[in-house]
C-alpha cells in the first residue's frame, strides 16, 4: 500500500493575498499551523502586523507585504523583492468583493476597479511565480472566489460577473501549468466574516428589515444549518496546498454547507 500523501506545508513559502481578515488571515493561520513560512499582503499595515505578530509568537516565519493589487507596479516591487529571499511555492488569489447593485443599475466603468483587482493582479502574480514553481516541481495557486461561480446572486451582478471571470481564467491556466504545478478555486458561500456583515446591512436597508432577518433567511438556505467560519474554508485552502491536494487541478470547490442546489 502506497504512503498516504502528507497534508503538511513545512518547507513550503507561501504568499496569501488579502490577509488583514476574514478567509485570507485564517488562510494564514492555516498556513502557518502546518508549518509553512507565509508571506502575507494586504493594503493594511497595522492588520498585517498584528496578525505577523501572533503568527511569530507561535513560531512561524512571517513576511509583511503592504501593497495594493490594482498598483500591479508596486506589487511587482514588492513580490520580486519576496522572491529575492527564495522561490514562493503556494499562492493565495484573494482580495475583497465588488459593491452590491443590480446590473442593470451599474455603469460600464463599474466593472474596471474589480477586473484589475481579481483577474489582471491575479494573472501578473501568477506569472511572476510560476518560473520558480516550475523549476522547484511544486506549485499551488489557489484562488478564493465565490459560490456564484455555479449560481449567480442576487443583487452581486458585478460580483458575478467577475467571479466567473476569474474561474473561466483559471480553468484555461490549468491546461498550461506544468506538471507538479496546479491551480483551482475554493468557492466560500455564506461564511461570518466582515465582508457578509456589509453586504447583509446593505441587503437589510434595501429591504427595511434588520440584519438579524437578513441572517436567518440566510442560515435557512443552508442545509448544515449555520454559517461558516472562516477557519473551516482556510482549512480547505490549506489541503489544495498540500502535497495530498496534488492530483486536483483546474476545479471550482464549494465550501457551503450544501447550499448550492446544482450537481
Amino acid at each position: 500500500m502506497s504512503d498516504i500523501p502528507s497534508t503538511s506545508l513545512k518547507g513550503l513559502r507561501a504568499l496569501v493575498c488579502g490577509a488583514s481578515g476574514g478567509i485570507g488571515a485564517a488562510t494564514a493561520r492555516a498556513f502557518a499551523a502546518a508549518g509553512a513560512d507565509v508571506a502575507i499582503l494586504a493594503r493594511s499595515a497595522d492588520r498585517l502586523e498584528a496578525l505577523a505578530a501572533e503568527l511569530r509568537a507561535k513560531g512561524a516565519r512571517v513576511d509583511v507585504v503592504v501593497a495594493d493589487l490594482q498598483d500591479r507596479a508596486g506589487l511587482a516591487a514588492a513580490v520580486d523583492a519576496l522572491l529575492a529571499a527564495g522561490s514562493l511555492q503556494i499562492l493565495v488569489n484573494n482580495t475583497g468583493g465588488p459593491k452590491g447593485g443590480r446590473l442593470l443599475d451599474t455603469a460600464p466603468e463599474a466593472f474596471l476597479e474589480p477586473f484589475e483587482r481579481h483577474v489582471l493582479a491575479a494573472h501578473q502574480l501568477v506569472r511572476q511565480l510560476v518560473p520558480g514553481m516550475s523549476e522547484g516541481g511544486y506549485g499551488r495557486i489557489v484562488n478564493i472566489v465565490s459560490t456564484s461561480v455555479y449560481e449567480p446572486i442576487p443583487n452581486l451582478g458585478v460580483s458575478n460577473t467577475i467571479r466567473a471571470a476569474v474561474a473561466g481564467w483559471a480553468k484555461s491556466l490549468s491546461s498550461e501549468l506544468p506538471p507538479g504545478v496546479t491551480i483551482n478555486n475554493v468557492l466560500p458561500g455564506f461564511t461570518d466574516t466582515p465582508r457578509l456583515a456589509t453586504l447583509g446591512a446593505a441587503r437589510a436597508a434595501r429591504e427595511g428589515t434588520d440584519t438579524d432577518a437578513v441572517r436567518a433567511a440566510w442560515v435557512a438556505q443552508v442545509p448544515e444549518g449555520r454559517l461558516a467560519r472562516p477557519e473551516e474554508t482556510a482549512a480547505t485552502i490549506a489541503f489544495l496546498a498540500s502535497p495530498a491536494g496534488a492530483y486536483l487541478r483546474g476545479q471550482s470547490i464549494a465550501v457551503d454547507g450544501g447550499r448550492l442546489r446544482s450537481i
